[in-house]
């Protein structure tokens, strides 16, 4: 299936395509978990308030990252990129036992796309709670992903990362990411001195017999 037409169809069938029946990880025998569910949406179809929750994360943990890399940090234009169109969310919640309770926990936003000739899957952003942090959570996001780009029949899984961030990178590479061959490399200024990139971009093989187009 090609990205275009990928990218039309609708929610149930986008995940009924590309993702797994059960979204929510099997508990681990004998081990401690905490509960959560995870819930599927579309940037047309994620409500304005878990939006909003999505969009605090990203400023809780990267707006500093982001101002200090050469990306910038601009709200509005962050919240811009979160409604583009074939942008897609893995909203994780905690199960409370009181419903009104409900919120937002962490999220993984991505995007069946083109990148550099290539059909990808491209991870946007991944952002836990610090109390979600440390439970697996991020790991079972990103396998969801990779499924979705796999059953997909696209080339790789990318994504963006800070250098700044060596645990993100670490957490990154165990998962098989390394960096690309588009990804931003060291340049040399007039005066000799070396600028070194604020971002690298990773990525994963996922289909070998996939080629760019």
């Amino acid at each position: 299936m090609r990205i275009e037409e990928a990218n039309r169809l609708s929610l149930a069938s986008y995940r009924n395509s590309f993702l797994p029946s059960s979204l929510d990880p099997a508990p681990a025998s004998g081990e401690p978990h905490l509960a959560y569910s995870i819930r599927f949406e579309g940037s047309s179809t994620i409500s304005p308030t878990d939006l909003n929750a999505c969009f605090n994360l990203i400023a809780s943990s990267s707006a500093n990252a982001y101002a200090s890399s050469s990306i910038g940090w601009s709200p509005a234009k962050k919240r811009k990129e979160m409604k583009l169109l074939d942008l897609r969310y893995l909203l994780v919640e905690l199960r409370p036992t009181d419903q009104s309770d409900q919120r937002i926990d962490g999220f993984l936003s991505f995007m069946l796309t083109y990148e550099d000739g290539f059909e990808v899957v491209y991870c946007y952003e991944i952002h836990l709670a610090p109390y979600m942090q440390g439970q697996g959570i991020g790991r079972h996001l990103m396998t969801l992903v990779e499924e979705a780009g796999t059953k997909a029949g696209v080339a790789k899984s990318m994504l963006t990362v800070f250098v700044e961030n060596q645990a993100a990178i670490e957490f990154y590479e165990k998962l098989g990411y390394l960096v690309d061959e588009y990804s931003p490399e060291p340049r040399k200024l007039r005066n000799g001195s070396i600028k070194m990139p604020t971002y690298s971009i990773l990525s994963k093989s996922l289909n070998d017999n996939s080629k760019g187009e």
